[in-house]
């Protein structure tokens, strides 16, 4: 006797195919929609919020706070000094970035993957270390004490270079790697000398490259707060330390909100320039191989100058003031030893915590912003990839990409301050997340999503889209081939995104300062506090975990260069 199963209707073609289209769809839309929540959130909410209550009065729009914030001369002079610092640290780092980029990336020779790591380190050196650093080195008793630098602006320039070397290097690196020598052999053999070569064949063709690190390095100059706060303090101050002064010592949020209002325009400025660059820097980018390096050349006068540049930038400009600041940390009352990192294990004067504590505070807080920032970060580049037919799509794919290198040049004081105005009930909901630890965790996500999305979104577009055509005919559903094209070419620039991440939350200062409570500092947040309390004590302890900070930062940056694809996923 046969048996016979009853089955519910095998659903109709028109039904599957629309299923078909409906589930992509969806995905699509909440890959969009869950970082616009989040930015809409955690950035654009509490920045509103701190604007608005500086331009709100009794509840209509005042604007009259522009006329009075730009009748001070104060406000001129700190304008005046953020563009002239901003302009000078642009310079210096394009005139020693260029010559190392050829070096470290078109050159071979041997320890040139340590080399391009070490030069990595300053970037994600939190900018309280290199503050501290440079003093170190500047300050009476220091080994270029003698010069009268400390307190100077050309200390506070040489500290944004220091920082920002890398920026240069790697991105203008990153497009010089992958450049066709036969354009330049052609030349050459047409009789043009080295030096026509690269001035009428080689730099136009990195002309994108160079406009876009130049205006990336521009924006973190401009925007630049620990550092600046440590080597020039009020004197020497930017748009970025005004703000921190009007809002944490005068309470006026109406100059602060102004001063937001005049960065806000430098920096989408910074960031249109940067982005038409970087889109002409992408579409010379592929997924292939880089091109051969050749060995150094020192008979060749090009190449002799550029070594011996680059020597001078890395072993005059990033070395010494590292190296100096292990020395010093070295050196206590009683002379040499280890007693200031011994001191690390205490709490000093009237600090809650020991720094060691602070150091795992930051550990925790960093591991959960780092998974914060790759999910949000992640899901952004992944649609800001996609190559849109239509216009309209086209431009807001454009639009949100743009959106999310905005917190990389907003204040992170008035994102730290705005956090503490607008997380009393965020969307209206009847939570307080201003008590919440996980409040520092999501502040520096803010911050780090941008390197994520700039780390991740040139290899996604290097894909040739004719990849997922081939993988979506012979069958293959879209996620999996999201899984095999997209994931596959870009896990290891996901590990390198990673790392960026960590060591960016690792050295957030800005917004910190606002939300770590007094029991659970950041070492940032110690560190700062042990240089404003008077004492060698103080001062040694300050150095020693300046030292530590650096050493974790600089350990992750060594581990995330080995995960980088040859010509890809060099530029920010």
């Amino acid at each position: 006797m046969t048996t016979t199963l009853a089955r519910g209707p095998a659903p109709t073609a028109p039904a599957a195919g629309r299923a078909a289209r409906v589930r992509p769809a969806l995905a699509w839309g909440a890959a969009v929609a869950v970082p616009v929540l989040f930015l809409g959130v955690f950035f654009v909410q509490p920045v509103a919020e701190i604007v608005g209550r500086g331009f709100v009065t009794d509840g209509r729009l005042d604007l009259s706070g522009f006329a009075e914030v730009f009748a001070r001369p104060r406000t001129w002079r700190v304008v005046g000094q953020t563009l002239v610092q901003a302009a000078l640290g642009t310079a210096g780092a394009v005139l020693l970035g260029v010559p190392g980029a050829y070096v470290l990336y078109r050159c071979r020779f041997p320890g040139r993957g340590a080399l391009r790591a070490f030069v990595t380190v300053p970037f994600v050196l939190p900018t309280v270390v290199v503050g501290v650093a440079f003093r170190s080195l500047l300050v009476d008793g220091g080994l270029l004490g003698g010069l009268g630098l400390d307190g100077t602006v050309t200390a506070i320039v040489l500290a944004l270079v220091f920082f920002n070397y890398a920026v240069v290097v790697r991105t203008v690196g990153g497009m010089w790697e992958r450049l066709d020598e036969r354009t330049e052999q052609a030349a050459r053999a047409l009789g043009a000398s080295p030096w026509r070569v690269l001035t009428t064949v080689t730099l136009p063709a990195l002309g994108p490259a160079i406009a876009s690190a130049a205006s990336l390095v521009f924006l973190f100059c401009a925007t630049a707060f620990g550092t600046v706060l440590v080597l020039g303090g009020r004197r020497y101050g930017t748009v970025e330390t005004e703000i921190w002064i009007q809002t944490t010592q005068f309470l006026d949020l109406r100059a602060a909100a102004v001063l937001s209002v005049v960065q806000l325009v430098v920096v989408a400025a910074a960031l249109t320039v940067a982005g038409r660059a970087r889109a002409r820097t992408e579409r010379a980018l592929s997924v292939g191989g880089p091109a051969a390096a050749h060995p150094v050349r020192l008979r060749e006068p090009l190449d002799a100058v550029a070594v011996a540049v680059t020597a001078v930038a890395v072993l005059g400009l990033l070395a010494l003031p590292l190296v100096n600041l292990v020395v010093r940390s070295l050196r206590t009352p009683r002379g040499w030893g280890l007693d200031n990192y011994a001191a690390l294990a205490v709490p000093q004067d009237t600090l809650a915590v020991s720094a060691w504590h602070a150091a795992g505070t930051s550990l925790r807080t960093a591991t959960d912003a780092t998974v914060i920032a790759l999910v949000v970060g992640g899901l952004v580049a992944l649609v800001v990839s996609r190559r849109p037919r239509g216009t309209a799509a086209r431009r807001a794919v454009g639009g949100l990409d743009a959106l999310f290198m905005l917190p990389l040049g907003v204040s992170a004081v008035t994102v730290g301050f705005g956090f503490l105005v607008a997380m009393d009930a965020p969307l209206g909901l009847p939570v307080d997340l201003r008590t919440s630890p996980a409040l520092v965790a999501v502040a520096q996500a803010v911050v780090a999503v941008p390197l994520v999305v700039r780390t991740v979104l040139p290899v996604l577009r290097a894909i040739d889209p004719r990849q997922r055509e081939v993988a979506a005919t012979l069958g293959a559903p879209p996620g999996r081939v999201l899984r095999t094209v997209d994931l596959a070419v870009a896990a290891r620039a996901v590990g390198l995104a990673l790392g960026f991440a960590f060591a960016a939350s690792l050295g957030e200062f800005g917004a910190t300062s606002f939300l770590a409570r007094p029991q659970e500092p950041t070492l940032p947040v110690v560190i700062f506090r042990l240089l404003g309390r008077p004492g060698a004590e103080n001062y040694g302890a300050a150095l020693a975990a300046s030292v530590l900070l650096a050493a974790l930062t600089a350990g992750i940056v060594a581990v995330c260069e080995r995960l980088r694809r040859p010509g890809i996923g060099g530029a920010w």
